[in-house]
């Protein structure tokens, strides 16, 4: 067989594993933000921890899952039928809602490789219900779990189980979201079994090992046909959630042949608020961009970052230091970091990178006591915003871009499941970034409490506007807004509050900038 078409048709099945894990994932999971939002993704890894194939899942949550294994495997020796258990940001976690699940895969008594899922729970204990709070450090954030294994053998652990359920909110929907991960990951495992017993392990490996070889040769050909030179921008974040005061990024990306170097010195110092990024965060933001610039069949995985180097200064906003709190870090900060990648990649490539997106997550959470259910519940939602126009497009409006790839959660999921009704959920006119390409619009989305509840509100782009690109205007900012009584009163960008029964939380997200020049 011709060796282009046989790489491809390994790709395609390395691909198949991780997808299928996702669509049992989704459909076994008990809560909305996974089985609804579906925010988790899957991938497989070789026994180095580099990753071959991952699914269409969560960018954020992809390209900082090797990290997860190669950590795993520093400190775990793995055995047939275990599963380990992670979500320690300063030990391969991103941040600490994001539950990961690492089982080996051996085959004749020799490990092949990993399969591995990621999946935000909606609570994992912490000072404040979804576990995303304006905290100081990371031990208010919730339960920090370090590389250990959950399920030893094909026995579960029951230690680590009940430890886990006892320090949680809602103890039932964590226990049967992560019985989800469990059976995806097993399915994963078997399925790279049923692949290596139809075309042993030798010619596996060599195609895996291909596809990285092939992932890198892609990333050095774009770079080699992008001019070389030095090429900066900076942007900034609106606060932390304790202080107002903006927090400058910058990057500068020097290209020189078929290699790059991303330096972020310069950012700002890591904050006391939660909005700090683990190293894995920012490469996965690097990997991420630089994949948008390849084509769109072209494999995702670890090769290629191997032409890339990455310089992240320990203690900044962009590779932070323990206790430091990160909650924010993977939902915003990761969103920052994207826009002035672009930024400074549309200096080398102004024809094919966009004006800034809506910049944010807008995480929204809300936990109390459901009356009706006579349980706890935990919210947890991103919403969409304004995709920045590009050349030739304008933005989608009230889409989810770069670092999230979620769904929203559909209102008569959210009503069914909590004392929450949807008052409004509509597009958010006029927000987009005029331009000859204009951004897209953000949406707007009310949420009426039937039961009292603490709200918690990680959000971006309410002070800086996204950026237009190429003479385009910037995308407008977002806001929070509380409805009480008929009255309304802005919410801050980051912080928790109490609200009562029939209090309106409206939560307006930014547009996208516009691309080029308007025309006379």
């Amino acid at each position: 067989m011709n060796p282009a078409i046989e790489l491809e048709i390994f790709k395609l099945l390395f691909a198949a594993i991780p997808e299928e894990m996702g669509a049992l994932l989704k459909r076994s999971a008990y809560s909305p933000n996974i089985k609804e939002r579906r925010d988790y993704s899957c991938a497989i890894f070789n026994t180095a921890g580099e990753m071959i194939a991952q699914a269409a899942h969560i960018p954020v949550h992809l390209g900082a899952m090797p990290l997860s294994v190669q950590l795993a495997l520093a400190e775990v020796s793995f055995e047939p039928d275990d599963i380990v258990i992670l979500n320690d940001p300063y030990r391969g976690g991103t941040h600490l809602p994001d539950i990961t699940l690492i089982s080996p895969v051996f085959v004749n008594q020799a490990c092949i490789g990993f399969v591995a899922n990621r999946a935000h729970h909606a609570d994992i204990g912490g000072m404040a219900p979804g576990s995303m709070p304006i905290a100081r450090e990371l031990i208010q954030e919730g339960l920090i779990l370090p590389p250990v294994k959950l399920v030893a053998g094909g026995q579960l652990q029951r230690g680590v189980w009940e430890i886990l359920l006892a320090n949680v909110r809602t103890p039932e929907e964590r226990a049967g979201d992560l019985r989800a991960q469990l059976a995806a990951n097993q399915r994963g495992v078997t399925r790279l079994q049923e692949l290596v017993s139809r075309y042993g392990i030798p010619k596996v490996q060599e195609q895996a090992a291909g596809l990285l070889d092939y992932s890198e040769r892609l990333v050095r050909a774009l770079l080699h046909h992008l001019p070389d030179g030095r090429y900066a921008f900076a942007d900034q974040l609106d606060g932390d959630g304790i202080s107002e005061s903006p927090l400058p990024l910058q990057v500068v990306i020097t290209i020189q042949g078929e290699q790059a170097t991303v330096d972020f010195t310069g950012t700002a110092p890591q904050a006391a608020g939660s909005v700090n990024a683990v190293y894995a965060i920012t490469l996965s933001a690097v990997h991420y961009v630089f994949h948008c610039l390849l084509a769109p069949n072209a494999p995702n995985n670890s090769g290629s970052l191997r032409p890339i180097r990455v310089i992240a200064p320990e203690g900044t906003l962009v590779n932070a230091r323990r206790p430091a709190p990160v909650a924010g870090g993977n939902v915003e900060t990761s969103q920052r970091i994207t826009d002035i990648l672009l930024g400074a990649l549309a200096q080398a490539a102004p024809d094919r990178i966009p004006a800034a997106s809506q910049g944010t997550m807008n995480n929204v959470l809300i936990g109390g006591w459901n009356p009706f259910q006579n349980t706890a519940f935990t919210y947890y939602e991103t919403l969409a915003g304004g995709m920045g126009g590009r050349p030739g497009l304008p933005g989608e409006s009230a889409i989810h871009t770069h670092m999230t790839n979620t769904l929203n959660t559909p209102a008569e999921a959210l009503e069914f499941s909590y004392p929450i009704q949807v008052v409004r959920y509509a597009i958010r006119p006029n927000t987009g970034g005029q331009g000859r390409y204009p951004g897209g619009n953000g949406l707007q989305r009310d949420m009426r409490l039937l039961a009292p509840a603490t709200i918690s509100l990680l959000t971006e782009r309410r002070t800086s506007q996204p950026y237009g690109m190429a003479g385009g205007k910037p995308g407008a900012v977002g806001e929070n807004i509380l409805v009480r009584s008929g009255q309304e009163s802005p919410l801050p960008a980051k912080g928790s509050i109490e609200l009562q029964t029939n209090d309106i939380l409206s939560i307006r997200t930014p547009g996208g900038g516009g691309w080029g020049q308007t025309e006379d």
